[in-house]
């Protein structure tokens, strides 16, 4: 079992006081539109500072959470993973460049600058170590100080957009940076692994200490704890997927032999990592309209479940991760499905009452509403269904040794699928709202910001 140790605890606590950077879609599509070794190496560099802070942050968090939540044993769990990868990436061996590569990187990265990014509009009630919203990612000198809303004081850094990204074109690069390349890939594949179930773990742990405290409900700030936690959590995932899917293609030029991609998708002109730069919104939706009617199906032993209706253009594009809205779409759709099947019961599935699911595109959102005539949701219930843990359905355990992701996760039943759904719009400047007539039904609005200048919230 991994321990954390003073000297790692002193550590952690150094790179705790350092500001989370954020980035924005923009920035990562223009930092991966030409994968190289050179650009590889950039991202490599950009992590192996970025993620350490980022994970510092949470296991200082999870050291110290309210009403003895801290000592129960899935969240320790959760923070010796956290501290386990920290460890492995603060120890992770650089190489040596030859002084021409150091020159050339310098040079090029004096001329070349990513466009900056712009606050995150979604999240105003998180603040970031500058005391205003989060990411601002404005740090001028390294070591300077400035205090955060609790009284801290955090160095600030150079931004990520004046650190790493540089045209390297013209470089030839050593066998030494295709090895490190190539290791360091591999190394965020065991991270990534290692932190899989780590929704379902903190879930877990949540429900050890409400059996703990005999409590029925959450407290609220144990709520906004969850919210930054998992919404770090997304961002970490965001950077590692990006990365190692943004390895693939030049490490297949250079004939590497390691499986180093992290999710199953295909090189394709339109993809920079994970990023769909053309991700086509009518195809996304559609999928997920299958998949959550095909659990419904299988959940409820129907033969056909409710028709789902959709109207989108066919030829709607815009940027971005189409994992995240593929997840958010689903688990919406799933709720909706419940709603109509057990109002009027499975039946009755040759008259359930068709769900629509409209797509508008507008200046600065693309707007889907999903429409259902489930029933609604009690006025008194509405300000509980963004709580964690709250759920109409049965209680049920989660199995302490689930090892799938969080897209396979059997969240159903714990109450996280509309605060992570919640969080999963925002991450990029969007948002999710709903409104619901008691009786009659209920309607989500996903509301997906087309500017991809938005930067992560950095909680």
């Amino acid at each position: 079992m991994f321990r954390i140790t003073p000297a790692l605890w002193e550590r952690i606590h150094h790179y705790a006081s350092f500001p989370q950077t954020g980035v924005s879609l923009q920035q990562m599509v223009l930092f991966g539109q030409n994968p190289s070794q050179g650009t590889l190496f950039g991202a490599s560099q950009f992590l192996l500072e970025e993620l350490p802070v980022r994970l510092a942050h949470r296991v200082k968090e999870l050291d110290q959470l309210p009403h003895n939540l801290s000592a129960m044993p899935s969240i320790n769990r959760v923070k010796e993973w956290y501290a386990q990868s920290f460890e492995e990436l603060i120890s992770f061996p650089t190489p040596k460049l030859p002084r021409h590569i150091r020159d050339a990187l310098s040079a090029s990265n004096s001329e070349t600058v990513l466009p900056e990014s712009t606050p995150n509009p979604s999240l105003p009630f998180f603040v970031d170590d500058y005391g205003g919203p989060t990411g601002t990612g404005l740090g001028l000198a390294s070591g300077t100080k400035v205090g955060n809303s609790n009284g801290q004081k955090h160095k600030m850094r150079i931004p990520m957009e004046r650190r790493y990204y540089a045209n390297t074109s013209k470089v030839e690069w050593p066998p030494e940076v295709q090895e490190f390349n190539r290791r360091f890939t591999k190394t965020l594949e065991y991270i990534k692994r290692r932190h899989d179930p780590t929704v379902t773990t903190v879930a877990q742990g949540v429900l050890e200490w409400k059996r703990s405290q005999n409590a029925r409900n959450i407290n609220l700030d144990v709520q906004h704890w969850l919210d930054r936690f998992y919404l770090s959590r997304i961002g970490i995932r965001f950077l590692i997927g990006q990365r190692a899917r943004f390895a693939f293609w030049p490490c297949i030029c250079a004939h590497s032999v390691t499986d180093i991609a992290l999710n199953t998708l295909q090189p394709h002109p339109d993809y920079v990592g994970i990023i769909c730069t053309r991700a086509n919104v009518h195809d996304i939706v559609q999928e997920a309209i299958e998949n959550a009617r095909f659990v419904c199906e299988e959940h409820y032993a129907m033969f056909k479940g409710p028709p789902v209706q959709l109207i989108c253009p066919k030829d709607l594009h815009f940027a971005y991760v189409p994992g995240h809205l593929s997840h958010i779409c689903f688990e919406l759709l799933k709720n909706s499905l419940r709603a109509v099947v057990e109002r009027l019961g499975p039946e009755h599935e040759d008259s359930f009452p068709p769900i629509k699911v409209i797509v508008v595109e507008g200046k600065e959102d693309i707007t889907i509403k999903i429409s259902d005539e489930g029933g609604g949701i009690p006025r008194s219930a509405i300000p509980l269904i963004w709580t964690y843990m709250y759920t109409t359905m049965e209680a049920q355990n989660i199995d302490q040794d689930f090892q799938a992701s969080d897209f396979k996760a059997p969240m159903a039943g714990f109450g996280y699928g509309l605060p992570l759904s919640r969080l999963y719009a925002r991450y990029f400047g969007g948002d999710l709202r709903l409104i619901s007539m008691d009786g009659f039904g209920t309607d989500v609005y996903i509301h997906l910001n087309r500017l991809s200048s938005n930067r992560e919230p950095l909680p």
